[in-house]
């Protein structure tokens, strides 16, 4: 995420958002590559469904987050993970 995007998904989170509160996140995982993304995820409950092949997992998790900086910083680092597709 350039600095240009990053600034307008944080307008709207915040207006689409109460702040603090719960969010969603969901992503597509190769299925290797679920404990990295549950490494972000520590002591959260994610709800995992694999794909009809086997080769990917969608992952699901709802947080409580205090600002819309906390739900930026947890898709930048989550876009480091190889395979990683955010929904």
């Amino acid at each position: 995420m350039d600095h240009k995007s990053i600034h307008s998904f944080k307008e709207k989170l915040d207006s689409q958002h109460q702040w603090p509160g719960h969010y969603t996140f969901k992503f597509i995982v190769p299925v290797q590559k679920v404990v990295a993304l549950a490494a972000l995820f520590e002591g959260e409950e994610l709800i995992e469904k694999s794909s009809s092949k086997g080769k990917y997992k969608s992952i699901t998790v709802k947080m409580f987050l205090q600002n819309s900086d906390e739900v930026i910083a947890i898709y930048i680092a989550a876009k480091k993970i190889e395979g990683i597709i955010s929904l």
